[in-house]
Parts: structure tokens; C-alpha cells; sequence
């Protein structure tokens, strides 16, 4: 089913009727296709379900490409980023593309539907800035990094599984539920693992979030967990690059306070939330996805 979706995808870029902007977007990495695969699990591949995917897919994809402009990131899914392939300027443009050719689409599609998509793209944009200001200093507030998340990751999950329950004709606030969980888990678990992972598997250096800024959840449970010394000193650390002395440190820090598995069990409570909805509405798929969402090395 998903090939399905690729098919679309391609289908859009083509009817660009430009080969360059073409030639560009294909040297952007699929990824996982999360988003796709929700829709498809819940409603089906039906042409308007195939369709809606595409366009959540390209609507992603349009983020990331902004995303890493904003981050000054320059390699995405352990490859080059557009940015570092031809430019900010380039990747700034061809997302507004990928964009506009999404909502140019999305307006054939129910009308509901489109809103629903619409607003979350709001909402990821809000997000994105909340993001950049909360990188300004660093934040020990864990209703803002929540909130931020919610908006910049969980919000397009949430509006592809509401999205695709109404195509389906299925109880949409159940699957909204499940999506925004799986969202929030699902950026919950990229922090953490930017802090528990090699760089061959992140693609990119460890500990990156904290060095760009992000007081992502874990630093701030180790945060409220240190004496007034080392709050100075963590803080002290914050958007700069460490020495290997200071990485170690916070590493231990981390561990002796065994703050990642109090993060992760958070991750796991939203999944499992999120579980039990679909065990009562009979979806082993999603509960696999889920599973899946959250128990990952990249």
C-alpha cells in the first residue's frame, strides 16, 4: 500500500513540469513514511486515502527542509541535507513548493479533512518558532517543551489519524487520541536518543539537541534533580559544543540520576495509552506501529 503513496507523491512532483525542482526533491530521504503508513492502517488505500497520505507526506517533508534551514543542520537521515546540497535559499524555496503543492491538492479532498491537515500545519509552524525562542536560554519549564512538542511533531500525526478515521467513517476523537500520543512519544524518543545513541546511528553527533540550544525533557528532569553547583554547571553548557570531559559528565550525570528511563517510562505511558485505545477498537496494526514508534535505535 505504501508504494501506493510513493506512486502519488511522484505523480505531484511530475506534474510540476520542472526538472530541476524535481531533481532536487528526489534527493530528499523518504524516512520512515509514519505519517502514510498511520492513514493507510486506519482507513485503507483507497484513491482519496492515497491522496491524503501524499500530501501529509509532502507537507512533512516541507518542514524538515525548513527545519534544518532553521537548525543550520547539514546532514538529515545520515545523508546531506538539501541545505548543505544547494543552499538555504534552495531549501527554503522548494519547501514552500512542496507546501503549496500540498494544499493545492488538499482542497479536492473532504472538505473536513482539508481543515483538519490546514490547522495542524498551523499549529506545526507555531511550533517551529515556539522551538527556536525556547532555544534562546535554557528552559526548565516541561509544560513549554510539551506544548512545543505537541505542536511541532505530535499536531500533523494527530491531524493524519483524525484525518484518516473520517475518510474511514471511524470514531475520529479515538484515533485523534492515538495519534497525538504517538506524536509526543515519538519526539519524546528522538530526544532521548540524541542523548543515548552513536552518531552513525542518528546522523549526527550525539548530544547535538543540547549543543543547538534544545533543553530537551531529559535535561530538564536532570535539572531539577542537581544541587545549585551543578545546575550552574549544566547551564553553563548550554548551546555550546562540549569537550569530551563535559560530555562525560553529563553522561554520568544522567546515569546516576537514571533520568533517560524516567523520560522514556513517560514515552511509554502515552504509547500505552494509546494502546489500549486501539486494543478496544480492534486495531492490531496500529498497535504495532505504536510499539514500534518507541522501542527503536533511530
Amino acid at each position: 500500500m505504501l508504494e501506493a503513496v510513493e506512486r502519488k507523491i511522484n505523480q505531484y512532483i511530475l506534474d510540476l513540469e520542472d526538472k530541476d525542482i524535481a531533481s532536487i526533491i528526489s534527493k530528499i530521504p523518504a524516512g520512515k513514511r509514519l505519517r502514510a503508513r498511520l492513514m493507510l492502517e486506519i482507513a485503507g488505500d483507497s484513491l482519496v486515502v492515497v491522496k491524503s497520505a501524499a500530501i501529509v507526506e509532502m507537507i512533512h517533508a516541507a518542514s524538515l527542509l525548513h527545519d534544518d534551514v532553521i537548525d543550520d543542520a547539514y546532514t538529515r537521515r545520515g545523508v546531506a541535507s538539501i541545505n548543505a546540497l544547494f543552499g538555504n535559499k534552495s531549501a527554503i524555496m522548494v519547501g514552500d513548493i512542496l507546501y503549496s503543492k500540498a494544499f493545492y491538492e488538499l482542497v479536492d479532498i473532504d472538505r473536513e479533512v482539508a481543515r483538519i491537515i490546514s490547522n495542524a500545519v498551523v499549529k506545526l509552524s507555531i511550533g517551529e518558532r515556539r522551538d527556536v525562542a525556547l532555544s534562546d536560554s535554557f528552559n526548565t519549564n516541561v509544560d513549554e517543551y510539551k506544548t512545543m512538542i505537541y505542536q511541532k511533531t505530535a499536531a500533523l500525526i494527530e491531524a493524519a489519524s483524525e484525518s484518516a478515521a473520517i475518510l474511514a467513517k471511524k470514531d475520529r476523537e479515538i484515533y485523534k487520541t492515538y495519534g497525538r500520543n504517538l506524536g509526543i512519544a515519538f519526539q519524546m524518543i528522538d530526544d532521548i536518543l540524541d542523548i543515548i545513541s552513536d552518531e552513525k546511528s542518528l546522523g549526527k553527533p550525539a548530544l547535538n539537541d543540547f549543543v543547538e540550544g534544545k533543553t530537551t525533557l531529559p535535561y530538564i528532569y536532570l535539572y531539577n534533580e542537581l544541587d545549585s553547583n551543578d545546575k550552574e554547571r549544566l547551564k553553563s553548557m548550554h548551546k555550546r559544543v562540549l569537550n569530551k570531559d563535559e560530555q562525560n559528565w553529563v553522561l554520568g550525570k544522567f546515569k546516576e540520576h537514571n533520568i533517560i528511563q524516567k523520560a522514556k517510562d513517560e514515552a511509554f505511558s502515552l504509547v500505552n495509552e494509546a494502546i489500549d485505545l486501539m486494543q478496544k477498537a480492534g486495531e492490531k496494526g496500529l498497535e504495532t506501529i505504536a510499539i514500534k514508534m518507541v522501542d527503536r535505535s533511530f
